[in-house]
């Protein structure tokens, strides 16, 4: 996850860059530090420093670095002669390489060549089951060949070897949210939240996945999941302050009678109704109106 300070320095750079100010091999390199792919971005001031042989001889062992990522971003412009003049020259300089034997999974994937990048892919893996890279390529791919399940299979079967990565549980989990599979979402949910327990967005997921289980025990978890997020966040997510007044409002048709549950919901309804009213004021006052309206709806005492 890019910190702020780090974005803030790659949109100051990348303006910089843009203006003519130079440091284009600085931009270039952080984007590679924080995993970032501005593919058009890439090839605009990439290219131009492997076509110019003194630029291209300063960079060092890092002129080999530029190549892969022009040639990442190459096929990801669908600029296949491009990114097939890198993989040679790669190849050339690092003949047997895995790592380019990635890329050439990878264009083949470009090409929509699926068969051939599965079997490619498969070989890969043969020489190192615990290559992340390939993994999570075909995950990628089973993605855009629309199969959803297939994709589930590969991450499951991933994950039972990377259990701490978090960004692949969270892939999961909105895969199976895509499929209406919530039980399985909230499975995935639960272990973020358990490797992460501060991160706000997890809770938000969370919470939303087991409002739309629904039922009394699950409404009463999932409010206790969007409370979290609003501590979290310090009480300026406004969708956790609206998954709060749906949830509270469920809870009170569902729990008529119960004193307790009654009670609480409604305090907690009442203060994010408050915060919500506040914040769109401050923010979007033209829309407030119809945010009141959708409150009254749930019944809520404003």
């Amino acid at each position: 996850m890019v910190s702020k300070t780090e974005e803030e320095q790659l949109n100051r750079l990348e303006n910089q860059v843009d203006n003519g100010g130079g440091g284009a091999w600085e931009y270039l390199s952080l984007l590679i530090k924080l995993k970032i792919r501005r593919s058009d971005k890439v090839l605009k001031y990439g290219v131009p420093i492997l076509n110019d042989h003194k630029k291209r001889s300063a960079l060092g062992p890092e002129e080999w670095t530029l190549y892969e990522q022009v040639c990442i971003a190459a096929m990801d412009c669908h600029q296949l002669d491009l990114s097939k003049d890198c993989i040679k020259v790669l190849k050339k300089k690092f003949p047997g390489s895995r790592r380019v034997g990635r890329l050439e999974a990878m264009f083949l994937e470009a090409k929509g060549l699926w068969s051939e990048a599965e079997e490619a892919y498969t070989s890969l893996l043969e020489d190192n089951q615990f290559d992340q890279v390939v993994h999570k390529r075909r995950v990628a791919m089973a993605k855009a060949q629309g199969n959803l399940s297939g994709a589930i299979e590969l991450l499951n079967k991933y994950l039972e070897i990377f259990m701490a990565d978090h960004e692949a549980w969270r892939e999961l989990a909105e895969t199976y949210v895509s499929l209406q599979m919530y039980k399985q979402a909230a499975f995935c949910y639960e272990e973020l939240i358990l490797a992460q327990p501060t991160v706000p967005l997890y809770h938000l997921a969370y919470a939303d996945v087991l409002y739309t289980i629904g039922g009394l025990e699950n409404l009463q978890a999932a409010k206790k999941y969007y409370a979290a997020a609003i501590d979290l966040t310090g009480g300026k997510n406004v969708r956790a302050l609206f998954g709060m007044c749906l949830c509270a409002s469920a809870i009170g048709h569902l729990a008529k009678g119960r004193n307790k549950e009654d009670k609480e919901s409604l305090e907690l309804q009442t203060l994010s109704a408050v915060a919500l009213e506040k914040d769109y004021k401050q923010t979007s006052p033209s829309k407030l109106p119809l945010v009141s309206s959708c409150l009254r709806s749930l019944k809520v005492p404003l």
